[in-house]
């Protein structure tokens, strides 16, 4: 059995200085390798094909990746299905393609301790009240567990009070939301939502008029469904703009990650770039799969030491980014800090073929 070395758990996750880090990764994804190899029969007929064992691994950025893509195409595990604990879709596209993810109960865990880890440096070590931006998930979505479920049950826990802000008829509770805020808002409390959520519910349905208490002690938490609001040209600054002119809350955080490497979550630090931790890091490809430099734009490519049931430790998105430096934030946080600049065009995903 591989799991994370009980020390990482015990240190602040951005502390970690680029060299102490490398020596740890590397070690790491060199093991979780050859255990998806044993364990994951598709992942050891990719390495085998790709002539895995002829390669040279001096870096990190040497060891093979799998296009993220690939888990909406084949079922790769490396636990028996009966050994499953959960099975994680992704939202369908166009093409109702679904990534689908196999966590056993040790992935699982080990993504509960790094969530943990991570939100508590944003809220401290207790539980607080919070707010979902979301209608409640129906039996149907928590018994199929999508990834929008997931990510709802995953943040949770860090709630001793939950409120979900819309009701079975997509109305806001304003009843339910009164007494919340009349219980809650003198002290910090959380409000939990998808970006398009939060846009949708937040910014726009609800009327802050019915409202009679303040919302400037929340801590805003959201993540992914930029792309809805792509065609509304609502950037990250306006939408922080929009959220503090009407309810004047101040400490937004927005986070990024993907149903593929769940379990690995970059939040946003102070100056606004999403920061690797000790669990995570991240890697800027260009159109030729070549490592790009600090501060090029390319392909995002994610490493968590977090996978053990399915072969996604080391994942080529099909997201543009940018890397902006390591190390050297202005926040003090250790680490890689980076900058997510959209989906890549199909045209620049065709190498990924050739992984």
């Amino acid at each position: 059995m591989i799991n994370i070395k009980e020390e990482l758990f015990q240190i602040d996750p951005y502390s970690l200085k680029k060299n102490d880090k490398e020596n740890i990764f590397f070690d790491h994804i060199k093991k979780l390798n050859a255990h998806h190899i044993k364990y994951c029969k598709g992942y050891k007929k990719i390495m085998n094909f790709n002539s895995y064992k002829n390669m040279q691994f001096n870096r990190i950025s040497d060891y093979p990746f799998l296009p993220a893509l690939i888990f909406k195409m084949h079922s790769l595990k490396s636990v028996k299905t009966d050994n499953s604990f959960k099975e994680i879709y992704s939202s369908g596209t166009s093409s109702n393609a679904k990534s689908k993810i196999y966590l056993d109960s040790l992935n699982s865990k080990n993504q509960i301790k790094v969530l943990n880890i991570l939100f508590s440096k944003i809220i401290g070590k207790n539980r607080l009240p919070m707010i979902f931006a979301e209608q409640k998930p129906s039996e149907k979505e928590i018994n199929s567990f999508n990834a929008k479920a997931a990510a709802i049950y995953g943040f949770s826990i860090f709630g001793n009070e939950r409120l979900f802000l819309l009701n079975k008829n997509n109305e806001i509770n304003y009843s339910e939301l009164e007494t919340f805020l009349k219980k809650n808002s003198n002290s910090k409390f959380i409000i939990f939502g998808f970006t398009s959520s939060i846009y949708n519910n937040l910014i726009n349905k609800i009327n802050s008029k019915k409202i009679n208490f303040s919302m400037e002690n929340a801590i805003l938490i959201h993540g992914g469904g930029w792309k809805k609001l792509e065609n509304k040209k609502i950037s990250n600054r306006l939408f922080k703009k929009k959220l503090e002119s009407k309810f004047k809350i101040k400490k937004i955080i927005n986070y990024y990650g993907t149903v593929e490497q769940t379990g690995s979550i970059f939040f946003e630090c102070k100056c606004g770039f999403f920061h690797t931790s000790t669990f995570s890091d991240v890697i800027i490809r260009n159109k030729n799969l070549e490592v790009e430099n600090i501060g090029k734009e390319g392909l995002v490519q994610l490493i968590s030491l977090l996978p053990t049931s399915y072969p996604g430790h080391n994942i080529l998105t099909e997201d543009l980014g940018t890397i902006y430096g390591e190390d050297d934030c202005e926040c003090g946080q250790k680490g890689k800090y980076f900058l997510i600049n959209g989906r890549a065009k199909q045209a620049e995903l065709r190498g990924c073929s050739d992984v």
